[in-house]
């Protein structure tokens, strides 16, 4: 009886330590998902645009806070961004630190960013700052944020 005892306990301890380690594994799957969405929202915004990477990057219930206003929604963000003149502006960021929920659908991201203008008489002026971003996965499994 007491082997019997043992060997389940056995089993279940293996088994346990198993499927930790696939958890583990699959949050850096994750991880690393989430990883790659950032960087390549950075890279489009260095490359195509700061207005259409903050489009192709929000999810459609994505909000942003700006200038101490909300800006709600994917529809919200493209207006938000077509005004503005930004042909002389460079945005720049690297996430420092990526959480996952253990469910594999929300994450969130922060890290330093770096805002350059160049302005009208051609003096580069930037800031620099922290940036906190929350990602959604979608139903096709990619991510998108839905806090910036």
């Amino acid at each position: 009886m007491n082997i019997r005892i043992i060997t389940a306990i056995s089993a279940l301890l293996i088994f346990s330590s198993c499927q930790i380690r696939e958890n583990e594994n699959q949050m850096e799957i994750w991880k690393n998902e989430v990883m790659k969405a950032e960087l390549d929202f950075a890279e489009m915004a260095k490359n195509e645009g700061i207005a259409k990477a903050f489009e192709a990057f929000a999810a459609n219930d994505a909000a942003l806070s700006r200038n101490n206003n909300l800006v709600s929604g994917k529809e919200g963000i493209k207006k938000f961004y077509e005004n503005r003149d930004l042909t002389n502006v460079s945005l720049e960021w690297k996430p420092d630190f990526i959480e996952i929920a253990a469910s594999g659908d929300l994450a969130y991201t922060y890290g330093k960013y770096t805002y350059a203008i160049i302005d009208s008489t051609g003096v580069s002026k930037s800031s620099n700052g922290i940036f906190h971003t929350v990602w959604k996965r979608q139903a096709d499994g990619s991510w998108k944020y839905v806090w910036d």
